[in-house]
C-alpha cells in the first residue's frame, strides 16, 4: 500500500479507537460501516480494515449475524480482570527498589510534566499516551520484564474501561495528583504505601466503567419494555 494510503488507514484506525476508548461510542454500540464511512469520510475498505485491526486489539468484537460492536464486558468480567491487574500492579510496586534511582525519578517527572501539559491543552490522545508511558516506566523499575509484559497486556485489556476516565476533568485531576504522590513516594522507603496507591489509582476507572455498563443495561431494559 502506498505510504499516503497507509497514513490514511492509520488515521481512520486512530480516530475510531479514540471514539471508543474515550467513550464517544459506548460499550455495546453497533459499528455500522455506512455510518462510520460518513463519520470519518473514509472508504468502505478502510473502515473494514479498521474494524479488523481493532478486533485484534480487543476493543471491537465481530459476530456472525450481528456485525461489529464496541466490545462490552459484564460487571463480573470487569471485576475479575481488575483483580488480576491489581495483583500484578501491587507485586510490581513492591519490587521497586526504594529510594528509587534519581534517573527514574527524573524520567517520571518529565513524563508527568508532559502529562500535565497535554491535560491543559485538552489533548486526549496525548493524555492517554503519556499516562501509559508513565506507568510503564514506573513498573519497569521492578526489574522483571515478564511481570511488566503481563502488566502491559492487562493495561491493553482494560483500555476501553479506563481511558474515558482521563477525558473527565475531575478524574484527570485526581490522576495527576496521584502521579505526583507516586513520585514523592519513590524518594522514600515505603513500598507498601506505593503499592497501595498504585492499586487505588485504578479504582475510579473501574467504577466509571461499571456505572456505564449499568446505564446501558437500564437502557436495554427500558427499550424492551417499550416494545
Amino acid at each position: 500500500m502506498p505510504e499516503s494510503r497507509m497514513d490514511e488507514q492509520a488515521e481512520i484506525i486512530k480516530r475510531l479507537e479514540e471514539d471508543i476508548i474515550f467513550g464517544r461510542l459506548p460499550p455495546g454500540a453497533r459499528l455500522i460501516e455506512d455510518s462510520l464511512m460518513a463519520r470519518y469520510g473514509a472508504s468502505r475498505h478502510f473502515v473494514r480494515q479498521a474494524l479488523v485491526q481493532l478486533e485484534h486489539t480487543g476493543i471491537v468484537q465481530r459476530e456472525k449475524n450481528v456485525g461489529a460492536t464496541v466490545r462490552s464486558y459484564s460487571a463480573e468480567q470487569v471485576r475479575q480482570i481488575y483483580e488480576v491487574r491489581e495483583m500484578l500492579t501491587r507485586q510490581a510496586a513492591l519490587m521497586i527498589r526504594l529510594p528509587a534511582p534519581a534517573a527514574l525519578v527524573a524520567e517520571l517527572e518529565a513524563l508527568q510534566a508532559e502529562y500535565v501539559a497535554n491535560a491543559e491543552k485538552g489533548d486526549l490522545r496525548g493524555i492517554h499516551d503519556t499516562n501509559d508511558a508513565f506507568h510503564v516506566a514506573l513498573f519497569g523499575a521492578c526489574g522483571n520484564p515478564y511481570l511488566v509484559g503481563s502488566l502491559q497486556d492487562y493495561m491493553g485489556l482494560t483500555l476501553p474501561m479506563r481511558a474515558k476516565n482521563l477525558a473527565d476533568r475531575e478524574g484527570l485531576r485526581v490522576s495527576i495528583n496521584q502521579h505526583n504522590v507516586m513520585i514523592a513516594l519513590l524518594r522514600g522507603n515505603d513500598n507498601w504505601a506505593l503499592a497501595q496507591l498504585c492499586v487505588e489509582h485504578m479504582h475510579s476507572s473501574k467504577a466509571d466503567y461499571l456505572a456505564r455498563i449499568a446505564d446501558v443495561w437500564v437502557d436495554v431494559q427500558d427499550n424492551s419494555t417499550d416494545v
